[in-house]
């Protein structure tokens, strides 16, 4: 008997498609059944086709993940919030319900608080950033168009949250996994579904090259892509991205020119200062060295977040507004990250489980640290 299909990773069109083939007579309910699914995170066929259910329920399934724990930190900006995800085959993800501005109400009601839910995209990550505490997990396998839908239909079936922007930020290189990302990405949007639109939507990528022609290709010049860049000479990104040594950064700038810009676009360059390796007068100039030649960049400036095995210390508040400063010298557009979720370990670069690996596969071990003396 062949194993249902998870209604989170189709689009609505796809499900339709499906039901024809598997249901036949009651298909007719599909869109309602994938509305419910998706914007409701319930999959009810006996409620919509009583007779059908049997069928519906032997060829689909609704993915939700399982929610292990929720944790939270208190800042100037409201609660961030990590919650810890079950996949079916006992692996742990983490996404992030991160707060934004307060957005005041017609009439005189109190300000609403917008969130940005951050993503995973794979249990582990195979990139090695240095800085990273995913990337010490090593890939262990990718998630499924549905799993990673389902990030966001859990938490707001279970958890109550309701997102208004989604960051592919969290455990997991997302353009080493487009075959799930690009599904994914379809069913997010799709309007009988949850409806986000291609500018709520922010891929971020370590520079898989790969990945970016395939977002390329899509022809959504509203989707958000975001480089975390971190070095900007081939010598220190190698030591910090080891992908840096597949694309180099005169062919990631090239890539870069070449992505679709929209007339508000600005391409995200995120830029970890970590104290000692990337963070000197010389950083400065060559950061804006790269990024000269881009239509419109807007460098995100985040302060590094130890992890379990820290490379280096956090920057000092002096030595944050002195690279910023630096950076403004160079004609920068700059946006400081204010720091959220430190102590939950939900910061960018904290999310994963290093025993994870140790348990679930055999000889798993923590990645090693780098050490900037290495050739």
């Amino acid at each position: 008997m062949a194993t249902p299909v998870d209604i989170l990773g189709l689009t609505s069109e796809q499900f339709a498609q499906a039901a024809a083939l598997a249901v036949g007579q009651g298909s007719g309910v599909a869109g309602r059944l994938y509305r419910e699914a998706h914007r409701e995170g319930r999959f009810e066929p006996e409620r919509s086709a009583p007779a059908s259910a049997p069928r519906w329920r032997a060829a689909f399934t609704l993915g939700h993940l399982r929610v292990v724990k929720v944790v939270e930190e208190d800042g100037p900006l409201g609660l961030t919030a990590k919650a810890v995800l079950a996949t079916h085959d006992g692996y742990e993800i983490e996404c992030v319900r991160i707060p934004m501005r307060l957005v005041p109400t017609d009439g005189e009601g109190e300000p609403v608080q917008e969130h940005t839910l951050c993503l995973s995209s794979q249990v582990g990550c195979r990139m090695a950033c240095a800085f990273c505490e995913t990337g010490k997990m090593g890939l262990i396998r990718h998630l499924t168009a549905g799993e990673i839908v389902a990030q966001v239909a859990t938490v707001r079936a279970a958890l109550g949250w309701e997102p208004k922007n989604l960051v592919f930020m969290g455990m997991g290189e997302a353009l080493d996994n487009t075959a799930a990302l690009i599904p994914a990405l379809h069913a997010l949007t799709d309007k009988r579904g949850m409806m986000f639109s291609h500018e709520r939507i922010t891929v971020c990528t370590s520079g898989h090259a790969e990945g970016i022609a395939a977002l390329k290709a899509l022809g959504w010049k509203r989707l958000n892509l975001s480089i975390s860049l971190n070095g900007a000479r081939d010598e220190l990104r190698s030591r910090l991205m080891p992908v840096n040594k597949a694309t180099p950064l005169a062919e990631l700038q090239r890539i870069l020119c070449d992505f679709p810009q929209r007339r508000n676009f600005s391409l995200g360059v995120n830029w970890c200062l970590m104290p000692g390796f990337n963070d000197t007068r010389q950083d400065a100039t060559e950061i804006a060295a790269f990024v000269r030649p881009m239509q419109r960049a807007l460098l995100n400036l985040i302060p590094y977040n130890p992890g379990s095995y820290p490379l280096t210390r956090a920057p000092t508040e002096d030595e944050i507004d002195r690279f910023i400063g630096w950076l403004r010298d160079e004609g920068l557009a700059v946006r400081r990250r204010i720091t959220k979720g430190r102590s939950i370990m939900a910061a960018c670069g904290q999310l994963g489980n290093l025993e994870l690996r140790a348990k679930r596969l055999p000889g798993g071990r923590p990645g090693r640290q780098v050490d900037m003396a290495d050739g």
